[in-house]
């Protein structure tokens, strides 16, 4: 039997695996591409934003690319974006777009004409686990205050954000809904990015924050902000904050990436950016970042990928319908 690429699944690599290879055999590979043109459907410094930064580090380290250009177009979780990029990239077979659950839960959201469903699945790369912060100066100070505070009166807790209907505003609504409120009460209060969020926190508008671990640890290692409980199925590694099912909350959910090809790609096209994607997690560049931000690999080619799709769409619909949003 015949294993395609394209059908196969990366185990994780350690960081001892990959340390064996020297780094001078990646310089010296032969690049796949010259140039690849590198769409983000958000805000410069965001998750997408850094997770194409960390592609471009990687392959360009490895020799793999000769450069990379960035656009940046942000906006409604992605919604903005991609219609550009499917318009404006279709046919192109050295064009990538970074994506992932919050792409999902926007297009069903905003109703978008054109979703993830338009364009070409490369690979999922990695998953990461929200977190659920306070202002260190705020009144709420653990998960016990949090949670009688949406006990009491949900929609009096602010809580920010990224884009509405994405991957933290869906946390949100789980978890009133499994501490006995109704999800359309939650004071979500949406940002196009992370850094405004942050601002918001931080300066007290909000009562609380969620999103990914690595948007706001820089603020948590810098005391300004307080992690109540992260979302994994387990804790991060290195981070001593207990999940919300370890404080008696049966609520997961994390937030995966990937990237994608434009519509119109022929299969030895489509296949070629799967071959660089999948040299580009072996690197000991892309190893690093792993562990330095705290992602998850879960890396899955296009197949896999597509069927991982299919599965996200139809959870985060039903998710959306309990919060009014679908």
């Amino acid at each position: 039997m015949t294993i395609k690429r394209r059908d196969f699944i990366a185990a994780p690599l350690s960081l001892g695996a990959l340390g064996l290879m020297p780094a001078a055999s990646w310089a010296q590979a032969k690049a796949l591409f010259d140039t690849i043109n590198m769409f983000i459907p958000a805000a410069p410094g965001g998750g997408w934003d850094s997770t194409g930064r960390a592609i471009e580090s990687a392959c360009t380290t490895a020799g793999l690319v000769g450069s990379f250009r960035f656009e940046n177009v942000g906006g409604a979780g992605g919604m903005v974006g991609l219609p550009r990029f499917v318009n404006q990239r279709k046919g192109q077979p050295n064009s990538l777009m970074v994506g992932g659950s919050v792409m999902v839960g926007a297009g069903i959201t905003n109703k978008s004409p054109v979703t993830m469903k338009d364009v070409t699945p490369i690979a999922r790369l990695t998953e990461e686990a929200g977190v659920v912060v306070v202002p260190t100066s705020g009144k709420i100070q653990s998960w016990k205050d949090f949670e009688a505070a949406i006990k009491a009166k949900p929609n009096a807790v602010s809580v920010a954000g990224g884009s509405a209907g994405g991957t933290d505003h869906q946390l949100l609504g789980l978890l009133l809904k499994a501490l006995g409120k109704n999800p359309r009460e939650a004071a979500y209060v949406a940002f196009a990015g992370g850094g405004p969020a942050t601002a918001a926190i931080i300066g007290g508008q909000v009562v609380a924050g969620i999103s990914g671990y690595s948007e706001f640890e820089a603020q948590i290692k810098d005391g300004k902000m307080k992690p109540l409980a992260v979302s994994g199925n387990r804790r991060i590694p290195g981070v001593d904050v207990p999940t919300l099912t370890e404080l008696g909350v049966n609520v997961t959910l994390a937030n995966w990436r990937g990237v994608f090809a434009p519509p119109g790609l022929n299969d030895a096209q489509r296949d070629k950016l799967i071959d660089l994607v999948s040299k580009m997690v072996t690197t000991p560049d892309w190893a690093k970042t792993l562990a330095t931000r705290r992602w998850t690999d879960v890396f899955m080619t296009e197949q896999p990928f597509k069927r991982q799709i299919a599965k996200d769409i139809a959870d985060t619909e039903a998710v959306l319908k309990d919060m009014g949003l679908a």
